[in-house]
């Protein structure tokens, strides 16, 4: 079974992609989605997060999602320290669903994959790009946040000029309308690779 790395920065629209891709019977693994359902029900992961960051991490059995972002976004050194906790258990979680999918190629969906370097595990890596200005005009939509926010955020993942060159196949998503056609090319492109 072929594993194939889907990434894209904030606001890119890889989750759009992914959903286009779910409907068309490919196997999706949202790697954001499972990170969440991880953190909550893997006990040494939990331990080893409230050990490193503190009790305030979980409020009543739930993720603090102010609290995480708050360290997520504060340095790069935190960044780093919490993504290098999280990712193992998550890639574990990913093997385990993988040993379930019946298909030729099953497609991992992860902002970072460029950025960790899981992207060498990977047999094809596809990049989902759009302009700059594009991406914080739907993220400060979306979440109903200032630019700076989203500004904040961006600083921690590559640029697209960075990933391009690493990247097996690159979807523009600039226009919204003209993406379920692009996400039918790529699905050609995948299915006479992986027959």
């Amino acid at each position: 079974m072929k594993i194939i790395g889907l990434t894209g920065g904030i606001g890119s629209g890889k989750s759009i992609i992914s959903n286009i891709l779910l409907k068309k019977g490919i196997p999706v693994y949202s790697s954001d989605k499972r990170a969440k359902f991880v953190m909550l029900h893997d006990s040494k992961l939990k331990k080893k997060l409230i050990t490193t960051f503190g009790n305030e991490f979980f409020i009543n059995e739930k993720l603090n999602k102010n609290y995480i972002r708050s360290i997520l976004f504060s340095s790069t050194l935190n960044n780093q320290k919490i993504n290098s906790i999280i990712h193992p258990h998550v890639y574990k979680d990913f093997d385990n669903w993988k040993k379930q999918q019946k298909s030729k190629f099953v497609i991992y969906e992860s902002a970072l994959i460029f950025e960790t370097g899981s992207y060498k595990k990977n047999d094809l890596n596809i990049l989902v790009t759009c302009d700059e200005f594009e991406r914080v005009k739907r993220v400060m939509l979306r979440d109903k946040c200032s630019e700076d926010d989203v500004r904040k955020k961006m600083k921690f993942q590559w640029k697209d000029e960075m990933k391009i060159s690493l990247s097996d196949y690159v979807v523009h998503n600039n226009e919204l309308d003209k993406l379920e056609e692009e996400a039918i090319s790529l699905i050609s492109f995948l299915m006479k690779g992986f027959r």
